[in-house]
């Protein structure tokens, strides 16, 4: 199925490509950036706990409505990642230039007028914009009965992604505000929000409870994992800068949990042009990172505890346990 998903996002983008290069050469430069970055790969997760969700409920694998629903959780993603990209001043994604800093290059080399930065980042916003515009045109083809689900999914992600630039802007230490903003900017969109539509699709509502605790659970899981990748994390691996929350004053749980036993952190982050593995040490020496996997640890346990009584066949729970291993886990 997610394989059907793949086609879609393809066939999609194709045929946009087509009509907007009828119109003239430049116009479907951002549609071309969107395709470039769906066709760079990921990990796909949205589409595949989706597809989980629905599977899991019960659907029907040959229906049609899952896969445009899945198709548009990608297409989502790759709005959220071109506009996080430009918030944080990201020069790679997946091991490639972000959108914004491959047109600020090609406005250099052009020796087009006006200036570099502004034209890259207004063509990563409009790229966003567009993929945001396409999620919903490949949601429509869903049911209506997921349109109050996505829209709280929407709602939930810009509120969390403005909640995650204003605490960086004030810096202060909020343990608690750090772990909403991880579920609401990331947990919640990439897992429970997706088991929830596929189930919807499914016409089940008595995997709803177990669908929310696991998916807050594994959800801020993959957070706190993204959060440790992000400041230990072989960039060659993971395909972005390392250090790139220290520099973005990004107030993860993690930071805030070493702030909290360390006044020296706070100095060095707010500190220009710090030295990152200096900033990495001193939060090994505060014994955070650790503390931070024994809470990935305690929260999958969880996840996966509350799939034992849902009602579902057990080769879903186990498939469901499985990829809470692989998200909280994984090396990218």
């Amino acid at each position: 199925m997610l394989e059907r998903v793949e086609h879609r996002l393809r066939d999609f983008l194709t045929a946009e490509n087509e009509i907007w290069t009828a119109v003239d050469k430049r116009a479907p430069v951002p549609v071309e950036a969107v395709a470039d970055l769906i066709d760079s790969g990921g990990k796909r997760l949205r589409p595949a706990f989706c597809v989980m969700g629905y599977l899991a409920a019960g659907g029907a694998p040959d229906a049609p409505g899952v896969v445009p629903a899945a198709a548009a959780l990608e297409m989502l993603h790759a709005c959220a990642l071109i506009h996080d990209d430009v918030m944080d001043a990201a020069g790679q994604r997946r091991g490639a230039p972000t959108v914004h800093m491959k047109h600020s290059a090609e406005h250099r080399e052009r020796g087009w007028q006006g200036e570099a930065r502004r034209f890259g980042e207004s063509v990563a916003i409009l790229a966003g914009d567009l993929a945001l515009i396409y999620s919903d045109r490949l949601m429509a083809e869903a049911p209506p009965a997921l349109v109050p689900v996505w829209s709280e999914l929407r709602a939930e992600l810009i509120i969390g992604q403005y909640m995650d630039v204003a605490s960086a802007a004030e810096f202060s230490v909020d343990p608690e505000l750090s772990r909403w903003i991880a579920l609401a900017k990331s947990g919640r969109y990439t897992i429970h929000r997706p088991l929830v539509v596929g189930a919807t699709l499914a016409g089940a509502t008595g995997l709803a409870a177990a669908f929310e605790e696991y998916g807050g659970a594994v959800g801020e899981a993959f957070q706190l994992r993204d959060d440790l990748l992000g400041a230990f994390g072989d960039p060659t691996e993971t395909g972005k800068p390392a250090g790139l929350d220290f520099s973005q004053h990004k107030m993860t749980l993690l930071l805030g949990w070493a702030m909290q036993r360390d006044e020296r952190v706070r100095d060095l982050v707010t500190t220009p042009g710090h030295d990152a593995d200096e900033l990495r040490g001193l939060l090994v020496a505060t014994g955070v990172p650790d503390d931070v996997e024994k809470h990935i640890d305690e929260l999958v346990r969880r996840g996966r505890a509350a799939l034992d009584a849902a009602p579902m066949d057990q080769v879903w729970r186990d498939e469901l346990g499985a990829m809470a291993l692989r998200v909280a886990y994984r090396k990218t």
